[in-house]
């Protein structure tokens, strides 16, 4: 009996589930635009740090300042007018290693053609600035490397698996994100050079 017993409350349970689910009651116009809001917020939920909702493409990219390699300060809305490649690695970073050469070819035969890379270094996930100016001497780089010492443009960026790169259009309008290396074919299809 206790069998039968507990086989209908599991029953009688999973009906009351399935009945919940499906139906739903009349909702007044107010009850039911809570309800969208609610629904829209779940899917643009942002992370302490991260607007997600900022870096979505055909979004504008969210403007920073980082100082150079050089001493010099940087702001990517400096780039407007321009298509730009915003890469985020660091030195210690193996897919990062194998990108960069891409990266530099990709700039010397590019950089008159209204292409700007901006490898900004992770620094404050790095061993050092002067790491990243052995790493920049050994690998030849002459694109602009902003120093992100404190962590701020790599987490407004989402940058928590490196590298990661945005397209930006003329306009500062984020046009694709990479997690991951590309190579220069990959980056040529990626800013309209073929």
């Amino acid at each position: 009996m206790n069998k039968n017993l507990l086989s209908f409350a599991i029953l009688a349970l999973a009906a009351v589930i399935l009945i919940v689910n499906i139906w739903k009651p009349n909702l007044t116009e107010s009850e039911k635009k809570t309800t969208d809001q609610t629904e829209e917020t779940v899917e643009t939920d942002d992370i302490p740090g991260a607007k997600l909702s900022a870096l979505r493409e055909g979004a504008e990219a969210p403007d920073f300042e980082l100082t150079t390699l050089d001493g010099k300060s940087v702001k990517l809305s400096d780039y407007r007018g321009k298509k730009v490649i915003l890469n985020f690695w660091a030195t210690w970073c193996p897919p990062c290693k194998a990108e960069m050469p891409h990266m530099q070819k990709f700039y010397e035969e590019n950089k008159d053609k209204g292409v700007e890379i901006l490898a900004v270094n992770l620094t404050n996930m790095d061993k050092g600035v002067d790491e990243v100016q052995k790493f920049v001497k050994e690998y030849g780089l002459t694109f602009t490397i902003p120093l992100d010492e404190e962590g701020v443009a790599g987490t407004t960026y989402q940058a928590f698996t490196i590298p990661t790169s945005y397209i930006l259009d003329e306009n500062g309008v984020i046009t694709k994100k990479i997690v991951g290396p590309m190579d220069e074919n990959m980056m040529k299809d990626l800013t309209g050079l073929k």
